[in-house]
């Protein structure tokens, strides 16, 4: 591609070498991450220093809180979240557990509105927080709802990791439960992200019916089996995708 500029390409994949599960990386590992070479990686953590996008202690570099403006613009024109955090306290208020919303972002679910009710997991979750789409159940909610050319390809391309002893990491094992996730319309993951965390989610459709993001419940396995999750978290999440969906819809009929 003609108009590609290489060098920024180069440093954005820099940038999203760092996730929440690998919050600090050496200059080997960002290197490894992104197919440059140490000397290249080298580069352009430095320029990204001098921007005040990364900081270093000498061997671990890190994203700092800057990295935020890159984001900023499109959120603030983003609806969604807007319209979900009612929702979400309502249904964290009901339940009793953390409810989030998300969008996919290649092969991620991005968090664009949450509320914790307590931390479950070893990472904090905040806005903008990113994890693989095939262990997450708002990433298989998404997933599931992607045109079948795409969903081909992200199954073409996707680096399925496992973080767990449960976490799927075969195609046609992902594909096959993507098929019964869309089939039934809600996904529940047991334990696949990280041991002891399960959670349950329904797509949140535009006025198409196109799949736009995903709404969740998390919980502990400790607390939650798999059958109360069904009986008690899926109606008042199931509700909850259906009141958002219904405020997104008269929100774009009122933009109209």
């Amino acid at each position: 591609m003609v108009d590609h500029v290489q060098s920024l390409a180069r440093g954005l994949a820099v940038i999203r070498s760092f996730s929440a599960t690998e919050p600090e990386l050496t200059l080997s590992q960002v290197a490894r991450a992104t197919g440059l070479s140490r000397a290249a990686a080298r580069r352009f953590l430095l320029t990204l220093e001098d921007l005040g996008y990364v900081r270093s202690d000498g061997r671990l570099f890190s994203l700092t809180p800057r990295v935020l403006e890159l984001g900023y613009a499109y959120l603030s024109s983003l609806s969604l979240p807007e319209v979900a955090d009612p929702h979400l306290e309502r249904l964290a208020a009901e339940v009793h557990e953390s409810a989030s919303v998300a969008v996919l972002d290649g092969e991620d679910v991005v968090y664009v509105a949450r509320v914790a009710t307590a931390r479950i997991m070893r990472v904090t979750i905040s806005i903008g927080t990113r994890f693989p789409a095939h262990c997450t159940s708002m990433g298989r909610v998404l997933l599931a709802g992607l045109p079948p050319a795409e969903l081909d390809a992200y199954l073409e391309r996707a680096r399925l990791r496992r973080l767990t002893s449960h976490t799927i990491v075969l195609p046609a094992a992902l594909r096959g439960e993507l098929e019964r996730v869309r089939e039934r319309g809600w996904a529940i993951v047991d334990q696949e992200l990280e041991e002891g965390l399960r959670s349950i989610a329904a797509p949140i459709r535009d006025r198409s019916g196109r799949t736009v993001a995903a709404v969740n419940v998390s919980t502990h396995a400790s607390r939650t089996s798999l059958q109360a999750a069904r009986r008690d978290l899926l109606p008042p999440l199931l509700a909850t995708a259906a009141a958002i969906e219904a405020d997104l819809a008269a929100l774009s009929v009122a933009r109209a």
